[in-house]
């Protein structure tokens, strides 16, 4: 933290996304004064800050910026017009994009591991963190300062500083751009020493053309790690291995293929926990109980699992993080029952993450009715290039309910999903589907339809206008 004095003071524009909130605990926890602002901020981030005692301001404006900050974070959100953008600009205050100042502030002299991919990020992220925090308790040069894309339910918060030089540092990295004024993925930044690659695959249409830029990016973070490093990476990927190939360090593949040096087998579902075992080569290397669902899932813990191992941590510690691990909220996160109606969260992002979403939630809950009820929220699910590959992921469920297309308007007509498209699709292959503009149209049709013991996944990266707990409510009161 060489070029920031202790108690200097940092303001964030943009503060509410899980990154930019993260990184403002993390520079409390730093000794920085904090402040940020935002349009419009909801939980969990907003409950954090509120809680860490940072001050955000809404709306957006020039007066944000006052008392002047000695630093200003602008997110990747940001683009010129906004007023704080403009008055930053104008008055010639020092900035930077989230991923630079926190390599600056946080990450220099650490082990950085990046935990990188198109899917299972924060998941992934989450285990490893609390792996190696259960190791630290034997070995302290084990605990780790972290950055998580989420709220790990294991820890406080997504993020804890790590103060010691040559510490280990877990960080998500987000492959998406970093600023108006930086266009590379924001991972380019996080000097990893360490990777797990989780998977590859086409998203972000909004700023990546085709599959070809997205395998780009990675493979120049597989570029970045030093040969005295490891890349942990999913073995059963074509894609990803083709983003390997140059790799100037050890990689160790994981999956279910025989080409994987870590492998699951026997994955056994059980009510709300996964039970499987964990080979290294063809060495019976441990038992596994998860308290989560889905196959997606035991590939996450099988990553995290590997990477651990790397660095040091015995496989007696490696079962019992796993089976303490308690998950990450909005990730098949249940937000409660009502008249024995389920009420799940889920942060589905791609349609990949849909169907495996609903196939986790088929195998926790055999026998009831699925229902999706999805909001095209993400940059990717707002567009028709992905409706092919959503369609099929939505068949996973037997009633699904769409949400318009949030801020449709600012997409091209001839770029912008169709729901209505979508919902003649699933109807032509015997999915009950439906499709009303906001969350309140949908609610009442929800609660007017849904039976007991029937399953609502919602599913959206955004707040949904808080669909979650109105249906809730509605539930109970009907």
């Amino acid at each position: 933290m060489d070029f920031l004095p202790p108690g200097a003071r940092v303001h964030l524009i943009g503060i509410g996304g899980t990154g930019m909130a993260s990184l403002a605990g993390l520079l409390k926890e730093s000794g920085f004064e904090v402040s940020g602002s935002d349009a419009n901020i909801y939980p969990p981030m907003s409950t954090m800050l509120q809680e860490l005692g940072i001050p955000v301001k809404t709306p957006y404006g020039p007066r944000n910026l006052e008392p002047r900050p000695d630093l200003v974070i602008i997110g990747n959100a940001m683009s010129r017009g906004n007023q704080e953008v403009e008055e930053t600009l104008d008055q010639g205050l020092p900035y930077e994009s989230m991923a630079s100042a926190l390599k600056r502030l946080c990450l220099d002299g650490r082990r950085c591991v990046v935990v990188a991919g198109t899917h299972g990020k924060t998941t992934t992220t989450s285990m490893l963190a609390w792996i190696l925090e259960v190791a630290s308790q034997q070995d302290a040069a084990l605990r780790p300062g972290f950055l998580i894309g989420g709220k790990p339910e294991n820890f406080p918060n997504g993020f804890r500083a790590q103060p010691e030089r040559g510490g280990l540092f877990v960080i998500e990295g987000d492959e998406y751009d970093t600023a108006f004024f930086d266009k590379g993925p924001k991972f380019m930044h996080y000097l990893p020493r360490s990777v797990v690659l989780t998977s590859v695959e086409y998203d972000h249409a909004d700023i990546y053309p085709d599959l070809d830029s997205v395998k780009l990016a990675f493979k120049r973070l597989v570029n970045l790690v030093p040969a005295s490093g490891v890349i942990v990476a999913m073995g059963d990927s074509p894609v990803v291995e083709e983003c390997l190939a140059k790799a100037y360090c050890p990689v160790e593949r994981y999956g279910k293929g025989s080409n994987c040096m870590w492998r699951a087998e026997g994955i056994e579902s059980y009510e709300e926990w996964t039970r499987f075992e964990v080979y290294r080569g063809n060495t019976r290397f441990l038992r596994a109980d998860l308290k989560a669902s889905g196959e997606h899932n035991v590939m996450n813990a099988l990553g995290a699992v590997a990477m651990a191992a790397r660095l040091g941590v015995p496989e007696r510690v490696l079962r019992q993080a796993l089976t303490s691990f308690k998950g990450v909220k909005r990730r098949l996160e249940i937000r409660g029952e009502q008249e024995g109606i389920t009420v799940i969260d889920d942060f589905a992002h791609h349609p990949t993450a849909i169907r495996e979403t609903l196939k986790a939630v088929r195998k926790r809950f055999p026998g009831r009715q699925i229902w999706a009820i999805v909001e095209p929220r993400s940059n990717s699910l707002r567009r028709r290039v992905f409706e092919d590959e959503l369609v099929e992921a939505l068949e996973e469920a037997d009633r699904v309910t769409l949400s318009g297309v949030f801020q449709g308007a600012n997409i091209p007509d001839k770029e912008r999903l169709e729901p209505g498209r979508i919902v003649t699709r699933l109807l032509r292959e015997g999915v009950k589907a439906a499709t009303f503009n906001t969350a309140n149209e949908i609610i009442p049709q929800v609660v007017s339809q849904a039976k007991k013991g029937d399953v609502l996944v919602v599913m959206s990266n955004g707040g949904f206008d808080g669909i979650h707990e109105n249906l809730l409510a509605k539930l109970g009161g009907h």
